[in-house]
């Protein structure tokens, strides 16, 4: 469970944010939207997989306290969580890290140099008491003959083992590289994931590839990439804000055959924290930003700018999960001949 005894360190009251009654109403709201969507529903003899890109985190403007507790609220209700856009700066990570609690441990890259690579990490969080890690960690290099325009791939695609119950798995986390050219997005695309499934079926090991595809739409070049190769590609439908484009996907090698998948979900968190209906309480701190020397003066339409505003508080991409089975004993025993 998320460390929760810090919020008593904040200002008493609950009118307005960064007070401790106003972040504890928050975090009650997201527990009980969660627990509808997960907790309620899911099986004992299960695992929860999470995917979720992180704008910028935490490279831009500081984050606000609450941010942290109610990042930390999401990731807590997945046993792993692949996070892609962590930034140079591991404080804030290692502050997360805090707020989940010791039973929590993490791996995380290198930043990636250059312009394609953004100054990015990429994080595999996971919790001790449900995944058991393999000793397995590295990056995906690609072979001299699958190198795109002679370039590996540009934000090198992050992979390692874990076990939770039966199920034995590799997870790979991948941000694909953004930009006008879905050519170049889809052969980035198609390397990675061919890669993948011929692991998968040399090894006969589940491999999950998951992370910001940066996937237009069910019907371009990038996602018939994915498919391709050999992917299963359950539908999580559009996880970016606006509504409209399919970036997260969690899919497997082996057509999902070898992954017994219950169910698959996404986190909209904007009916919990950061609400229109805040708008107001927030514009007293718009109002300091805005007191500050700039000659852009941020903020200035505030109503206008609040959602975007919100995305670098929480993110402009939503976490997506999947909940699989792990328990296969009991067909194990079923199969087992008498005598």
């Amino acid at each position: 469970m998320a460390y929760y005894k810090g919020i008593n360190d904040y200002p008493p009251g609950r009118a307005a944010p960064g007070q401790r009654g106003w972040i504890a109403d928050g975090l009650l709201r997201l527990r009980a939207a969660m627990a509808v969507q997960i907790t309620d529903l899911r099986r004992p003899d299960s695992l929860v997989i999470g995917s979720w890109n992180i704008r910028a985190f935490d490279g831009g403007r500081s984050r606000l306290h609450e941010s942290y507790h109610y990042i930390a609220e999401i990731i807590d209700h997945f046993d792993i969580c692949a996070v892609q856009e962590i930034k140079p700066d591991l404080g804030p990570l290692k502050r997360l890290m805090g707020l989940l609690g010791d039973n929590w441990d993490y791996f995380v890259t290198d930043v990636t140099a250059g312009d394609a690579g953004n100054d990015e990490r990429m994080a595999f969080l996971f919790n001790r008491n449900k995944v058991t890690f393999r000793n397995l960690i590295g990056e995906i290099v690609l072979p001299r003959e699958a190198l795109i325009e002679g370039e590996q791939i540009a934000r090198s695609p992050f992979f390692a083992s874990f076990q939770a119950g039966w199920f034995r798995f590799t997870l790979c986390t991948a941000h694909i590289r953004f930009g006008d050219d879905l050519g170049l997005r889809a052969r980035e695309i198609s390397a990675l994931a061919s890669t993948l499934t011929a692991r998968a079926e040399k090894e006969g090991e589940v491999y999950v590839l998951l992370g910001d595809m940066n996937i237009e739409s069910s019907e371009d070049e990038t996602m018939a990439a994915l498919k391709d190769a050999g992917m299963f590609v359950p539908d999580f439908g559009a996880t970016n804000l606006g509504g409209d484009k399919l970036f997260d996907h969690i899919a497997f090698s082996g057509e999902g055959t070898e992954t017994r998948l219950l169910r698959k979900g996404k986190i909209d968190w904007r009916g919990t924290v950061f609400r229109p209906e805040d708008v107001a309480a927030y514009e007293q701190i718009a109002k300091e930003i805005r007191s500050k020397p700039d000659t852009n003066k941020p903020y200035a339409n505030w109503p206008g700018t609040y959602p975007g505003w919100a995305t670098h508080e929480m993110s402009d991409h939503l976490p997506i999960w999947i909940e699989i089975e792990v328990d296969y004993s009991d067909e194990y025993l079923a199969g087992i001949e008498s005598g």
